[in-house]
């Protein structure tokens, strides 16, 4: 009998594609999101074996038949969105999270949520590992995401330790591809959207800072291998890309392979904004063999494409 996957935040940019992946390994698949960030058009070419459920996760949810699988992925993400949304933002990550642990509770079934990259903060360690606590600002601007995904993962250790529940924690670096929503702050996006339509590409700071980017089927890859694996219940694994590239290496990629005539523009450094990010999977390789194979040019080729054919301006 096919197994059911229930992903919560499933018509969002990396819920979309892992719910495609699921299906094509032969399993049924429920997707519940809200909208609030999740776009139905992501998912409109998903018909066989698929349920989509408009709900929002921080009301508690009942799910009629089994379940074996439970992906939290729900949650606003990107900076100008989880500061807009902030209290539904921790809401979502701390009374949804209970919600969504409760159902994989009732039901049995093994759970993986996503965590972030930010619960490190502004980091002092260089690569970041998972063992490392982080450098994290607990009342500033981005506390409302940073802090509220590090008590999410708090909250699913207990469950691990008090309920039994086979919990694993993914602290998901920058993922970037088709499906990206370009108002949503992050550097890919905003680099690719500014450079298609001629505006000015923005630069915070001096550009200096660094980012690793992660292709957006080695990020599904990586969080259905951590799913199936059997064995690692209360682990928490970092998946990214350890290639690292500033900020205005990654601007002056996209302008020559755009061909863009932008201008590159400097504008102050938001606050806490982390000046060094770059995952340590050796974990990830140990544990699930994993490791990205989408090198950033043939990735942003295909995000630009898609950007292009069904995202520019018209």
């Amino acid at each position: 009998m096919a197994k059911t996957a229930l992903v919560a935040g499933g018509a969002g940019f990396i819920g979309s594609h892992l719910c495609e992946a699921l299906i094509s390994l032969g399993m049924k698949v429920i997707c519940v999101d809200n909208l609030g960030s999740g776009r139905k058009e992501n998912i409109k070419l998903i018909t066989e074996n698929f349920k989509f459920i408009k709900r929002d996760i921080r009301k508690p949810l009942r799910i009629s038949g089994k379940v074996d699988y439970v992906f939290h992925l729900a949650s606003y993400a990107s900076p100008p969105y989880y500061q807009k949304h902030s209290i539904e933002t921790l809401m979502t990550n701390s009374l949804g999270t209970y919600n969504i642990l409760e159902l994989a509770t009732a039901k049995k079934a093994r759970f993986l949520i996503t965590s972030t990259s930010e619960t490190y903060g502004d980091p002092k360690e260089h690569p970041q590992k998972e063992t490392y606590w982080g450098h994290v600002n607990p009342v500033g601007i981005r506390s409302c995401y940073d802090e509220a995904k590090r008590f999410s993962e708090a909250l699913t250790m207990e469950y691990v330790r008090k309920r039994g529940l086979d919990c694993r924690i993914i602290r998901i670096f920058n993922t970037y591809g088709p499906r990206l929503q370009k108002d949503d702050g992050r550097v890919i996006s905003n680099f690719i959207d500014q450079a298609l339509n001629g505006r000015p590409m923005t630069i915070y700071g001096d550009g200096s800072q660094t980012r690793s980017f992660c292709y957006v089927s080695d990020m599904v890859r990586g969080l259905i291998l951590a799913m199936l694996k059997p064995g690692i219940k209360g682990e928490v694994i970092n998946l990214g890309n350890p290639d690292e590239f500033t900020v205005k290496e990654a601007a002056l990629i996209i302008k020559r392979m755009t061909r863009s005539k932008s201008r590159i523009v400097r504008k102050p450094l938001p606050k806490d904004d982390p000046c060094r990010r770059k995952p340590d999977i050796s974990k990830a390789k140990k544990l699930l063999g994993w490791q990205p194979q989408v090198k950033l040019v043939p990735g942003l080729m295909q995000t630009i494409k898609w950007f292009e054919n069904g995202y520019r301006k018209g």
